[in-house]
């Protein structure tokens, strides 16, 4: 009987994973938090996934539970697991995804190169950490922030004061002055096989990833074997199974420092579906699978991904695939069933070749037909 894997979440990660898991044998199940989710074509059941008796039902139906997001709470996971349930990556390793304060300590622990940092209680705390480092500084609600939300560059701390009565403490970070932004990917299975891809150079706009280039343009021998290091040993410290992401700044003296995880198929490496010998997608269900990895090697010298952002206003998306199509050939576009509405990510398109400036030339004009 074929390996059935749960995913909770609808979203378009979840969505992404359904081809794969078709083409390796795999039963993919879905728990969506609502109808007409993205992921609705796999989804076997519709629930709230913070309310355990509605994740253990589901949970009934699969050999191996996964994510489409961070969300689910840490009592809904420990009992699952306390069940019985296979769940990949488990809470021991989701918890550091899930909450930044405490993925900050753990990275500390194991020697990982990060931006200074503290976890302050108040506005007096803050301002003497901004007093310590040049009157400026990021501040981080520990968990719940993704694309750009929770997160505030401030000069007074009486700016995250708001903030304050909603935690118990705030992550608050040095304004680290980098070069530009890179993300290490790579997959670990239970039995700690692990593979690395290609660090990548990401674009972010408002606060969103709006581009992808993969391999990191110009990156250094020295850079892309300490990007590699970097995300091998946070996988096997942390005890990562699936696809982990490590977003990584590049300081302007060339140092690398970890901003943030993901521990499930990320935006940065949408590129890998069309770009790489095993996209994420499927390396992910690999890996929580415990099935052997796949080889996670370009299939081109270049690269690129371009989000579709926003969407056209009159929520046509789909009627604009032929022109695009016609346009540029070579672009592969996906798209995630989404309504338009400004700044969501409704989709992306990659594209892959040997010149990086017809790459991303073809990349942004598939992408602008859907603007």
């Amino acid at each position: 009987m074929a390996v059935r894997v749960g995913v909770i979440g609808g979203g378009q990660l979840a969505r992404m994973m359904i081809a794969p898991a078709v083409e390796l044998g795999l039963d993919l199940r879905v728990l969506a938090e609502g109808e007409g989710m993205s992921a609705q074509l796999a989804a076997t059941r519709v629930g709230d996934y913070r309310d355990l008796e509605t994740v253990r039902a589901f949970a009934k139906d699969v050999d191996v539970i996964t994510f489409d997001h961070e969300h689910v709470p840490q009592e809904v996971l420990r009992a699952l697991v306390a069940d019985g349930v296979e769940v990949h990556p488990g809470p021991d390793a989701l918890q550091y995804a899930q909450d930044k304060l405490v993925m900050r300590t753990k990275l500390a622990e194991l020697g990982v190169p990060q931006p200074d940092w503290a976890a302050v209680h108040d506005t007096a705390e803050l301002q003497a950490f901004l007093d310590d480092h040049g009157g400026r500084a990021v501040v981080k609600t520990p968990r719940g922030g993704y694309d750009g939300k929770g997160v505030m560059v401030v000069a007074d701390a009486a700016d995250a004061a708001a903030w304050f009565g909603d935690f118990d403490a705030l992550l608050v970070e040095e304004l680290v002055s980098f070069s530009r932004e890179l993300a290490q990917q790579v997959a670990r299975r239970p039995r700690g096989e692990v593979v690395a891809y290609p660090v990548v150079e990401t674009v972010q706009r408002d606060g969103v990833c709006a581009e992808v280039i993969a391999p990191a343009p110009e990156a250094s021998d020295r850079l892309v074997r300490v990007a590699e290091e970097i995300g091998r040993q946070i996988a096997d410290g942390l005890g990562v199974t699936g696809m982990l992401a490590v977003e990584l700044f590049e300081t302007t003296d060339e140092r690398l420092l970890v901003n943030e995880l993901a521990m499930r198929p990320h935006n940065s490496g949408h590129w890998s579906q069309d770009g790489a010998v095993t996209g994420q997608f499927e390396q992910h269900l690999r890996a929580v699978a415990d099935l052997p990895l796949g080889d996670a090697a370009p299939r081109a010298a270049w690269s690129v991904m371009v989000n579709i952002l926003g969407g056209p206003a009159d929520s046509t998306i789909d009627e604009r695939f032929p022109a695009a199509m016609a346009a540029h050939p070579d672009a592969k576009i996906h798209t995630y069933g989404k309504a338009s509405r400004p700044g969501r990510k409704v989709g992306h398109v990659n594209v892959a070749g040997d010149d990086l400036d017809d790459v991303v030339y073809d990349a942004r004009a598939a992408a602008a037909y859907f603007a």
